[in-house]
Parts: structure tokens; C-alpha cells; sequence
């Protein structure tokens, strides 16, 4: 079992609720449903939300110490596709499509985007971070119950 210290430690539960349908929780309590179904969303989709997710957060945090956007829009785009390693995503990109208001703020906002974006995917945003060093994943089944 992995360290749980509390600083560090983030976990979810998913818990099968039908064939090919599943909810996600997460310690607050909050809920998302993935499976195969047209209305769910794909364990794929969920890891772009995760990057756009992140991103997001970060940047919009940085740069609305600014100025409030007028709008504020990401797609989280990649293309899935299969290799003698197996399926994986690549070519994964994030589109930020942020608008300021005109003005001192607003330009100041615009400004500093570039540098935001940089430092959000270079050191800030803990999900395309993982992704783009890699981290490796353990399969393991939970111990038997007496």
C-alpha cells in the first residue's frame, strides 16, 4: 500500500454500478459517472478533463489576480491510438482561448499569459506533469477478506 500521509495522499473510489457504468467519488463527497454509454464520460475524457482541469485552475488563478476574463475556454485535444506497446493518447494539447477586458487590467492579464502557460506546464500542473514524465501505474487486487 502506497503512503498515506495526509499532505500528500489523494485517492478516489469507483465503484461499478452496472455493466459498463461506474461512479467515481471523491473524499468530499463529490461524484462523476464513466463508462460506455453515450452520456458518460470515457476513462479517455476524464483524463483530458484531469489536464484542462489543471491547467485551467492554474492559469486562471495567475492571471485574474489581473483581471476577470469575459470568457475563458480550454479544449483538451489528443488523438488514442494503438502501438506494438499497446493504446495510449499522444499528441495531447491543451487550447487556451482566454479574453481580457480592454484596459490596464485587462492588459496586464494578456500579458502575462504566456508566462503563465509556460510555468503551468513546466512546474505547476501536477496532472500534465505526471503525464509528460511518466510515472508508472500498479495493478494490485486488495487483500482477501477473512
Amino acid at each position: 500500500m502506497s503512503d498515506t500521509t495526509p499532505d500528500t495522499y489523494r485517492a478516489v473510489s469507483l465503484t461499478r454500478l452496472d455493466r459498463g457504468a461506474f461512479r467515481v467519488t471523491n473524499a468530499a463527497g463529490g461524484t462523476i459517472d464513466v463508462g460506455v454509454t453515450e452520456s458518460d464520460f470515457t476513462p479517455v475524457e476524464l483524463l483530458l478533463a484531469a489536464l484542462a482541469g489543471c491547467a485551467a485552475i492554474n492559469v486562471e488563478e495567475l492571471t485574474s489576480r489581473r483581471a476577470e476574463p469575459t470568457s475563458f475556454d480550454v479544449v483538451s485535444e489528443g488523438h488514442k491510438g494503438r502501438d506494438d506497446t499497446g493504446s495510449r493518447m499522444t499528441d495531447l494539447r491543451l487550447l487556451f482561448d482566454a479574453v481580457f477586458p480592454e484596459g490596464e487590467a485587462g492588459d496586464a492579464a494578456r500579458a502575462i499569459l504566456p508566462r503563465v502557460l509556460a510555468q503551468t506546464h513546466d512546474r505547476i500542473c501536477t496532472v500534465s506533469r505526471t503525464v509528460g514524465l511518466g510515472s508508472d501505474v500498479a495493478y494490485e487486487l486488495a487483500p482477501e477478506a477473512p
